[in-house]
């Protein structure tokens, strides 16, 4: 166990939901530095910890051999005390519910990152695929994981076993890593480039495949009136196999790529009572606004790479839009539990063009002779 002081953090400032809480328990795992949560998703109704979050805290105390207190449901304060971090070795997590699977990939990703072994680890994850307020498994597939790819040189793969929809949750993805000694390089993304393809899937699981069909149209349409030329548009309508799907579900993810290897993305899911054309619609409406603040990241993305800029060594540069209160919740739990650096500079008034810069501290894999910064 760990006895260095704890470190406080109060749960309820900015975003004060579960992405505070999720990066806190990685940073804390990665520079073995005890902290203790408190006011839990404070404003949310309910408040403390649910299934998905405290799945999530126990993933990473199994990954960094963590003492863990009040990791339980309802619960709003959690004392983390990690240990060592053990890579090279395969780890489940299961909330038993439709919680998202994308969010316990972005809590345990960073832990599994670094060792001075060159054996991978794996990640076996069940739960929601494609749930709201959190990234859809498409999303991670076409946009976050080559980010990561072509960014920092990672080379994670994942597999989808099964997608898994509200309520029942019961999907299953795999990913394996191979760990780098570090440090992470910078980042300079500040040129977009010209729209070159948009890409997507418009997908149903369980419902019949015309809603599929009617999604892919009405995102093409509102694609097209914005402005982009339909022949870079490849959209397709899928019905899952039944055999390949646990519930029931649709919903809609695009992904558009620039010419300098940007790639931002837009997704809607399908609801009781909402029509397909609305999902396909706010899809498309998504991923125009993000072209349109001119951005090399969409508002998803910015806070999700937020960790890896700290984690780098040297100076990253990205032209984002708008910070969201994510990001700004993510850039203030960097700061408070490490020595990154973060700058803002809001550029343009009209398309809120904003240069997020991070003098990031180098993360490296820690041995018995290293001293780990921050």
């Amino acid at each position: 166990m760990n006895v260095a002081a704890l470190q406080l953090i109060d749960g309820s400032v900015l975003e004060g939901g579960g992405q505070l809480l999720r990066n806190s328990v990685a940073f804390s795992a990665l520079f073995s530095r005890p902290i203790a949560i408190h006011n839990i998703r404070h404003n949310r109704k309910p408040p403390g910890l649910r299934y998905q979050h405290t799945a999530g805290i126990q993933l990473v105390a199994d990954i960094s051999s963590a003492h863990v207190t009040g990791c339980e449901t309802g619960s709003n304060s959690v004392n983390f005390s990690p240990g060592l971090i053990r890579t090279g070795r395969q780890y489940t997590a299961d909330p038993k519910t439709a919680g998202s699977t994308t969010l316990l990939l972005q809590v345990a990703l960073p832990c599994l990152l670094y060792s001075a072994s060159p054996a991978p680890s794996r990640l076996i994850l069940r739960g929601g695929t494609n749930a709201t307020h959190a990234p859809q498994i498409d999303y991670t597939q076409h946009i976050f994981l080559p980010f990561l790819r072509r960014h920092f040189g990672l080379n994670p793969t994942l597999e989808v076993v099964k997608r898994g929809y509200y309520p029942k949750g019961g999907g299953e993805i795999r990913l394996t890593l191979s760990p780098i000694k570090g440090p992470l390089s910078p980042v300079l993304l500040t040129e977009r480039g010209m729209v070159k393809s948009v890409c997507g899937k418009a997908y149903v699981a369980g419902l019949p495949r015309h809603l599929a069909e009617q999604m892919c149209s009405a995102a093409k349409s509102k694609l097209v009136s914005s402005g982009i030329d339909s022949t870079v548009i490849d959209i397709t309508a899928v019905r899952e196999k039944n055999q390949d799907v646990v519930g029931s579900g649709s919903g809609v993810v695009l992904w558009a790529e620039t010419e300098n290897g940007c790639i931002l993305g837009g997704s809607s899911i399908g609801l009781k009572g909402k029509d397909p054309e609305t999902v396909g619609q706010e899809a498309a409406d998504e991923l125009i606004r993000n072209l349109n603040h001119g951005g090399c990241v969409d508002e998803y993305l910015q806070d999700q790479i937020i960790i890896f800029l700290a984690l780098a060594k040297g100076t990253s540069s990205i032209r984002t839009g708008p910070l969201t209160l994510h990001t700004r919740t993510a850039i203030y739990i960097a700061e408070q539990l490490t020595c990154a650096k973060f700058k803002v500079v809001e550029e343009d008034d009209v398309s809120q063009t904003t240069l997020l810069s991070c003098d990031g501290v180098g993360y490296i894999a820690p041995d018995a002779t290293t001293v780990i910064p921050g």
